[in-house]
């Protein structure tokens, strides 16, 4: 945008100069032409200096609405890779098997309560009945993930597809460990969210470094080099990241 605002500026003070010039040193007979074609010209630059900045803003607006849709893809995913390494213990990095796992699994439901019990270590060597608090999970069933994260919706199962941009693009997914903690990234490269749009935008957009924007080239949630399950977009795009 700044870039845009010094080519106006420097088309408003080329025009000041011209008609400095034109009142200056051009002979009257010829004024009525030369102001013809200055008035083409400066509707010419004036044109395209509009459509620049008209274009960026709505590439901007294409993109916030193309990122938002992703977004929630991306927190699908998380969600399924949560529930998966809540039952299993880790994360998965493929997405037929994520999605098996969903269409299958469940989750444990359990009840935490206080007892007492006799310590029966203490009473042998102290010779009289000793007690210890201990902590009792009972089991009190199961409950089915698809149903707890999903209800009946069956979006799940395409929640490999990136669902704009790009026609048949799919999420990268990976799945691993890291200092033997569970780590999985999901992510999307931005020239395929806004395939189709002005490649220097896209260029400028793969740069952007900015709090209320998406840093770097990719729209991604997790990460393969810290334990962290966040998305790196900023909470103008979605209240949780």
């Amino acid at each position: 945008m700044l870039t845009i605002i010094i080519a106006i500026v420097i088309v408003i003070l080329l025009t000041i100069g011209l008609v400095w010039l034109i009142d200056k040193f051009i002979p009257k007979k010829m004024k009525p032409v030369v102001n013809i074609l200055l008035w083409a010209l400066i509707a010419f630059l004036a044109y395209n200096t509009f459509m620049s900045v008209y274009g960026e803003i709505k590439f901007n607006q294409l993109k916030n609405k193309r990122y938002a849709v992703v977004i929630e893809s991306l927190k699908d995913i998380r969600d399924a890779q949560l529930a998966h390494r809540t039952v299993t213990g880790k994360f998965n990095g493929n997405f037929d098997n994520l999605v098996k796992f969903i269409d299958t699994a469940q989750y444990t439901i359990t009840q935490r309560r206080d007892s007492t019990v006799k310590d029966i270590e203490r009473t042998r060597a102290i010779g009289v009945d000793m007690f210890k608090d201990i902590v009792v999970i009972d089991t009190l069933g199961f409950v089915s993930v698809k149903d707890s994260l999903f209800k009946s919706d069956d979006r799940y199962k395409t929640m490999m597809n990136v669902p704009v941009g790009k026609p048949g693009a799919k999420f990268e997914l990976k799945a691993g460990m890291l200092e033997n903690i569970p780590v999985f990234e999901a992510l999307v490269q931005k020239a395929i969210i806004l395939d189709g749009e002005d490649k220097n935008l896209i260029s400028k957009e793969n740069e952007v470094v900015s709090v209320d924007g998406v840093n770097g080239p990719t729209l991604k949630v997790g990460s393969m080099e810290e334990v962290n399950t966040n998305g790196n977009w900023p909470k103008n795009y979605s209240n949780e990241n």
